[in-house]
């Protein structure tokens, strides 16, 4: 059982200066550019309890918008009203993010601070979203880096042969059916693909 860091270390060697030194704390032209073309991120946020959690967020590529090198605006989206992500924000402000673009292993990596703003004035800049968001999510950056493709590359996460048919799991409606011992009719996976359809 490993219980100290010393301990910890004696089973890997020290990390290249290469991994330091590309850890940034204000985005670069790349990093910027990553974030433009990203339509995916998880973002990870700890409650006061000391309570994960890790949510995924979708939209065009750009939906995150760049205010500056050390600002990004993610607005709202409609989900389950768990407000995990901001309950947590709200409770710590600690938020950690990791962007992805389909085909590319290479990810990025921002942790920071975050802050839940619903001023109108600001809402209003999104006009393209569908539904507009009741709250943006304000990241303040405070550290950024390129995470390299091994992870992607062994996970082989964008090839085609790789793929899982989603007939291999029942329904979201049946597996959650399942979990919660619901009873009733269940929502069949085409009922709940046209629900999600008609919400995002």
């Amino acid at each position: 059982m490993i219980t100290t860091l010393e301990d910890l270390r004696k089973l890997y060697a020290a990390p290249k200066p290469r991994a330091l030194a590309k850890q940034l704390d204000k985005l670069d032209p790349h990093c910027r550019h990553f974030i433009s073309l990203a339509p995916f991120l998880v973002i990870a946020t700890t409650g006061k309890d000391g309570r994960v959690d890790a949510s995924p967020r979708g939209g065009a590529p750009g939906f995150v918008r760049i205010v500056d090198d050390q600002t990004l605006q993610l607005p709202d989206a409609l989900g389950n009203n768990r407000l995990d992500s901001f309950t947590n924000i709200v409770e710590t402000g600690h938020v950690g993010l990791i962007f992805f673009i389909p085909g590319m292993d290479e990810t990025l990596r921002i942790n920071g601070r975050a802050t839940l703003n619903d001023d109108a004035a600001l809402l209003q800049q999104f006009p393209h979203e569908k539904h507009p968001p009741r709250i943006v999510v304000e990241i303040h950056v405070e550290e950024a880096y390129l995470h390299c493709a091994k992870a992607l590359m062994r996970s082989k996460l964008w090839a085609a042969d790789h793929r899982i048919e989603r007939a291999a799991f029942p329904s979201m409606g049946q597996m959650i059916q399942d979990q919660s011992g619901a009873t009733g009719a269940v929502e069949t996976l085409a009922d709940t693909v046209a629900r999600y359809k008609a919400e995002i």
